[in-house]
Protein backbone atom coordinates (compact mmCIF):
# COMPACT_ATOMS: atom_id res chain seq x y z
CA UNK A 1 0.00 0.00 0.00
CA UNK A 2 1.56 3.26 -1.11
CA UNK A 3 2.10 5.89 1.57
CA UNK A 4 1.85 3.42 4.49
CA UNK A 5 4.46 4.58 6.97
CA UNK A 6 3.66 1.97 9.62
CA UNK A 7 6.89 0.71 11.13
CA UNK A 8 8.68 -0.82 14.09
CA UNK A 9 11.34 1.16 15.91
CA UNK A 10 13.91 -1.29 17.26
CA UNK A 11 15.27 -0.76 20.74
CA UNK A 12 18.31 -2.31 22.39
CA UNK A 13 18.51 -2.05 26.18
CA UNK A 14 17.00 1.43 26.61
CA UNK A 15 18.62 2.79 23.47
CA UNK A 16 17.15 3.19 20.01
CA UNK A 17 20.01 3.31 17.49
CA UNK A 18 17.86 4.90 14.77
CA UNK A 19 16.83 7.80 17.05
CA UNK A 20 19.29 10.58 17.81
CA UNK A 21 20.18 11.20 21.44
CA UNK A 22 19.38 14.84 22.15
CA UNK A 23 20.39 17.35 24.72
CA UNK A 24 17.55 17.68 27.22
CA UNK A 25 17.40 21.47 26.92
CA UNK A 26 19.66 24.27 25.82
CA UNK A 27 17.68 27.20 27.21
CA UNK A 28 19.78 27.72 30.33
CA UNK A 29 17.17 26.24 32.68
CA UNK A 30 18.61 24.26 35.61
CA UNK A 31 18.99 20.51 34.99
CA UNK A 32 21.72 17.91 35.27
CA UNK A 33 22.75 14.64 33.57
CA UNK A 34 19.59 14.11 31.53
CA UNK A 35 19.06 13.18 27.87
CA UNK A 36 16.03 12.64 25.67
CA UNK A 37 14.97 10.84 22.54
CA UNK A 38 11.72 11.37 20.62
CA UNK A 39 10.67 7.81 19.85
CA UNK A 40 7.35 8.42 18.11
CA UNK A 41 5.84 11.57 16.69
CA UNK A 42 8.93 12.94 14.96
CA UNK A 43 9.60 10.31 12.29
CA UNK A 44 8.47 9.67 8.71
CA UNK A 45 4.68 9.42 8.44
CA UNK A 46 4.17 10.19 12.14
CA UNK A 47 2.65 13.65 11.59
CA UNK A 48 -0.76 11.97 11.96
CA UNK A 49 -0.03 11.44 15.66
CA UNK A 50 -1.48 14.09 17.96
CA UNK A 51 1.18 13.22 20.53
CA UNK A 52 4.86 12.43 20.99
CA UNK A 53 6.42 9.56 22.91
CA UNK A 54 9.75 10.62 24.37
CA UNK A 55 12.31 8.71 26.44
CA UNK A 56 14.24 10.59 29.12
CA UNK A 57 17.17 9.16 31.00
CA UNK A 58 18.76 10.66 34.09
CA UNK A 59 22.14 9.49 35.30
CA UNK A 60 22.55 8.95 39.06
CA UNK A 61 22.28 12.36 40.72
CA UNK A 62 20.62 13.87 37.65
CA UNK A 63 17.42 15.89 37.60
CA UNK A 64 15.05 17.61 35.20
CA UNK A 65 14.07 21.27 35.30
CA UNK A 66 11.53 22.36 37.92
CA UNK A 67 8.73 23.71 35.72
CA UNK A 68 5.02 23.84 35.00
CA UNK A 69 2.93 24.31 31.87
CA UNK A 70 -0.61 24.06 30.57
CA UNK A 71 -0.25 20.66 28.90
CA UNK A 72 -0.42 17.44 30.95
CA UNK A 73 2.13 14.62 30.84
CA UNK A 74 1.66 10.87 31.03
CA UNK A 75 4.89 9.31 32.34
CA UNK A 76 5.79 5.63 32.69
CA UNK A 77 8.93 4.78 34.64
CA UNK A 78 10.67 1.96 32.73
CA UNK A 79 14.10 1.87 34.37
CA UNK A 80 15.47 2.38 37.85
CA UNK A 81 14.19 4.28 40.86
CA UNK A 82 14.06 7.92 41.89
CA UNK A 83 11.76 10.69 43.02
CA UNK A 84 9.40 13.18 41.45
CA UNK A 85 8.24 16.50 42.81
CA UNK A 86 4.54 16.95 42.04
CA UNK A 87 3.27 20.28 43.25
CA UNK A 88 3.97 20.43 46.97
CA UNK A 89 4.82 16.78 47.54
CA UNK A 90 7.55 14.27 46.70
CA UNK A 91 6.77 10.76 45.47
CA UNK A 92 9.21 7.85 45.19
CA UNK A 93 9.01 6.20 41.76
CA UNK A 94 10.30 2.93 40.35
CA UNK A 95 10.09 0.91 37.13
CA UNK A 96 6.45 0.11 36.40
CA UNK A 97 5.06 3.23 38.07
CA UNK A 98 2.88 5.64 36.09
CA UNK A 99 2.84 9.36 36.83
CA UNK A 100 0.20 11.85 35.74
CA UNK A 101 1.45 15.44 35.73
CA UNK A 102 -1.60 17.71 35.66
CA UNK A 103 -1.65 21.08 33.91
CA UNK A 104 0.12 23.87 35.82
CA UNK A 105 1.64 21.42 38.35
CA UNK A 106 5.27 22.13 39.16
CA UNK A 107 7.26 18.94 38.58
CA UNK A 108 10.86 17.76 38.65
CA UNK A 109 12.24 14.23 38.24
CA UNK A 110 15.30 13.10 40.24
CA UNK A 111 17.61 10.08 39.87
CA UNK A 112 18.33 10.21 43.60
CA UNK A 113 18.41 6.48 44.37
CA UNK A 114 21.97 5.88 43.14
CA UNK A 115 20.90 4.45 39.77
CA UNK A 116 19.79 5.49 36.29
CA UNK A 117 16.17 6.63 36.05
CA UNK A 118 14.53 6.18 32.64
CA UNK A 119 10.98 7.07 31.69
CA UNK A 120 8.65 7.36 28.74
CA UNK A 121 6.77 10.64 28.53
CA UNK A 122 3.69 11.07 26.33
CA UNK A 123 2.68 14.66 25.56
CA UNK A 124 0.60 16.51 23.02
CA UNK A 125 2.44 17.44 19.85
CA UNK A 126 1.08 20.99 20.26
CA UNK A 127 2.15 22.25 23.68
CA UNK A 128 3.02 25.43 25.47
CA UNK A 129 6.47 26.46 26.69
CA UNK A 130 7.53 25.55 30.24
CA UNK A 131 7.31 28.15 32.99
CA UNK A 132 9.96 28.30 35.72
CA UNK A 133 8.89 29.19 39.26
CA UNK A 134 8.87 32.83 40.27
CA UNK A 135 10.83 33.86 43.34
CA UNK A 136 7.55 33.90 45.29
CA UNK A 137 6.52 30.43 44.09
CA UNK A 138 9.97 29.07 44.86
CA UNK A 139 9.88 30.52 48.38
CA UNK A 140 6.49 28.85 48.95
CA UNK A 141 7.79 25.48 47.70
CA UNK A 142 10.86 25.76 49.94
CA UNK A 143 8.56 26.06 52.98
CA UNK A 144 7.81 22.34 52.57
CA UNK A 145 10.80 20.54 54.20
CA UNK A 146 10.58 17.49 51.92
CA UNK A 147 10.67 19.75 48.84
CA UNK A 148 13.40 22.02 50.18
CA UNK A 149 15.69 18.99 50.53
CA UNK A 150 15.17 17.88 46.92
CA UNK A 151 14.59 21.06 44.90
CA UNK A 152 17.28 21.92 42.37
CA UNK A 153 16.95 25.32 40.72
Amino acid sequence: MSGDFSHVLRGEGFTWPAVPLRVYKNDGSPHRDITRRTLLGDGPGEAALDFEVRYFELQPGGYSTLERHEHPHAVVIVRGRGSVILGERVEAVAAGDCVYVAPQCFHQFHADAGEVLGFLCVVSRQRDRPVLPSDEELARLREVPELARLLRV
